[in-house]
């Protein structure tokens, strides 16, 4: 990928802190016209460097009631084994991300699920089911908080704007 001009990097920053901005308002933010900030955002997007654009969902909207982290140990560390549990973990709908790893475990699984009964059913008959599975681990989440953006193009938080 190209390198990031300082415009662009203003760009990205303040589309992670507001993707809804208009045109209007990024193209005075970064100093640029209207034109030319459009023809920047596409090329930031044909770039690669946008992959899209999000909504913030809290989970409790959508009935989910307990989140959790899955430790999972593979049986075989094959490709053919990691490849084989990592298509089938990110198609079921429990399942928000799937960090392969090193470590005690191959690979933690992010978990939203309704309640307990959900979750541990989830690990039953979804996880350890799996030939691929040799051991699980499930922590619960008491709070996830997560970061928008990356080192570079974080928005400014409350604290660092006073």
């Amino acid at each position: 990928m190209d390198t990031m001009t300082p415009q662009d990097m203003r760009i990205l920053t303040l589309l992670v802190q507001n993707a809804r901005i208009t045109n209007k308002a990024l193209a005075q933010s970064v100093g640029l016209s209207q034109s030319g900030c459009l023809d920047r955002v596409r090329r930031l997007e044909d770039r690669g460097a946008i992959a899209g654009y999000h909504a913030h969902v809290p989970p409790e909207a959508v009935g989910v009631g307990i989140q959790a982290l899955v430790g999972v140990r593979l049986r075989r560390h094959t490709r053919r084994a990691v490849s084989r549990f990592r298509s089938y973990v990110v198609e079921l709908p429990e399942v928000v991300s799937l960090f392969h790893v090193t470590g005690e475990f191959d690979f933690y699984v992010e978990v939203a699920a309704r309640d307990m009964d959900h979750l541990r059913d989830f690990g039953l008959d979804s996880l350890t089911t799996r030939p691929e599975v040799q051991q699980i681990q499930t922590s619960l989440m008491f709070e996830a908080v997560r970061r928008p953006g990356w080192p570079g193009i974080r928005p400014e938080t409350d604290d660092e704007q006073s």
